[in-house]
């Protein structure tokens, strides 16, 4: 082989190695667009290895009382491979996906194509965006038209007695989330990207705007809370599932464009 066409060679090995491994880390998700958004660094939620707790501690210790950060208690590298964003455009891209607005009551709803969700509506949020105009892919999920790819999902095994799990799968732009809000007991799981949460028990009404996002939030609200006031709070990225209690009150920030999975308990 010609020394020069070697050398190309040789480049476009590396080329394609080098996306390889950013399809490997963020999925073909992540836009140069995104916003680089801090995490805080603050983590106040225990977090344990699947090793450090069995069912009876979990139950015991977290069921009804306050949220945990697991870590490897599932394995879901095979889902996590269904979740590129090549992948899903190419066997989910014609689907008809449901849209929320990205407030507490989520009342609008819009449908569209997956593929239009992907390739015009999802991009960062700004800090002045409202939650009623900000459209977010979360839940509403056709179950039947979905089920290859959630038959592939690996829930946590740690259930709650009388309870079935149901999924809902999304896909939400850097700066995107939900502001505080409450329902039943679940988990959350990070696919691709990083997501925080922050929480607070059923009896501490956290003080905000249903339809303030919670990027805002976080930049006007949240460094002038009273200690006494202050959420518990981390960030879970792929391979960390969160438990939330039943009734605690909780909102989520996206600090990349993520694909999620959450696994309601009713």
């Amino acid at each position: 082989m010609e020394p020069r066409k070697a050398r190309f060679v040789t480049c476009l090995q590396l080329v394609l190695v080098l996306v390889s491994r950013s399809e490997d880390q963020d999925g073909g998700w992540r836009s140069s667009a995104d916003p680089s958004l801090d995490d805080g660094g603050r983590c106040n939620i225990e977090v344990l290895d699947s090793d450090e707790v069995s069912y009876s501690d979990f139950m015991n210790r977290f069921a009804y009382s306050r949220p945990v950060i697991l870590r490897g208690l599932t394995d879901n590298t095979k889902f996590r491979q269904l979740c590129t964003k090549q992948n899903l455009l190419q066997e989910y891209g014609d689907l008809t996906v449901r849209l929320s607005t990205a407030n507490t009551y989520s009342y609008k709803k819009v449908d569209v194509s997956f593929r239009e969700y992907v390739e015009q509506l999802l991009k960062p949020q700004t800090v002045d965006a409202l939650g009623n105009d900000t459209l977010y892919f979360f839940g509403d999920n056709n179950f039947m038209e979905w089920n290859d790819l959630f038959s592939q999902y690996h829930p946590p095994p740690f259930t709650l007695p009388q309870t079935t799990g149901a999924y809902s799968f999304g896909i939400a732009g850097a700066g995107t989330g939900v502001p505080f809000h409450w329902h039943g007991p679940g988990y959350s799981e990070v696919i691709y990207g990083r997501k925080r949460w922050f929480l607070y028990p059923p009896e501490q009404e956290p003080h905000f705007h249903p339809n303030v996002s919670t990027l805002s939030w976080v930049t006007h609200t949240y460094p002038s809370l009273p200690l006494e006031e202050a959420p518990l709070e981390c960030t879970i990225r792929p391979g960390e599932v969160l438990f939330f209690p039943d009734r605690w009150w909780h909102a989520t920030l996206n600090l990349d464009t993520s694909v999620f999975i959450s696994t309601f308990l009713g």
